[in-house]
């Protein structure tokens, strides 16, 4: 890895790209979302203060445990200007987090355990299925085994084909 000297206050974006390990293009990405800055030379070239390595890294660690760029952007901004995130700041965060990642976990462990009833029947039953039905909320409107397409008023008839509104409906899995 590239090691560079403490006199150099600036990185190039290849400079950053190699010590943060992220993609050139991802570090443009995250400087299009404001989740690093950078400022740009008479040549307009993009410099970064060496803080940007501290925050690629809380970015990228935030987004391998599935936080969302926005809710890590929401973070950084809390943070002084230029301030990088510390340790404390990880800490602080990742308790607020928790709670949100213990969710994503138990919808995921629940979508995993009903996976092979979809898969076993085979139809992907609005009336059952957790996959295409999750907490049955196409059960409240109607049963049947596919969601019904709702059509504007002034995009039916004229000669054209019937609506899937106005087909019959095929019952599957002992509807």
């Amino acid at each position: 890895m590239p090691q560079i000297p403490e006199k150099i206050q600036e990185l190039t974006v290849g400079q950053l790209a190699a010590r943060s390990g992220a993609a050139v293009s991802a570090l443009h990405f995250y400087e299009s979302k404001g989740l690093i800055h950078s400022r740009r030379t008479s040549g307009n070239q993009r410099r970064y203060s060496r803080d940007a390595l501290r925050r690629v890294a809380f970015v990228r660690a935030a987004q391998r445990v599935g936080i969302p760029l926005a809710t890590i952007r929401e973070a950084l901004a809390e943070l002084p200007e230029g301030r990088t995130p510390t340790e404390e700041d990880w800490a602080r965060l990742s308790r607020s987090w928790r709670s949100e990642l213990d969710e994503r976990i138990k919808q995921l462990n629940r979508l995993r355990d009903h996976l092979t009833d979809c898969i076993g029947c085979g139809c992907l039953s609005l009336e059952t299925c957790v996959l295409s039905n999750p907490d049955d909320a196409f059960g409240e409107r109607s049963a049947g085994s596919r969601l019904l397409v709702e059509r504007r008023a002034s995009a039916a008839g004229g000669g054209r084909r019937p609506s899937r509104a106005q087909e019959p409906e095929v019952p599957c899995c002992g509807d």
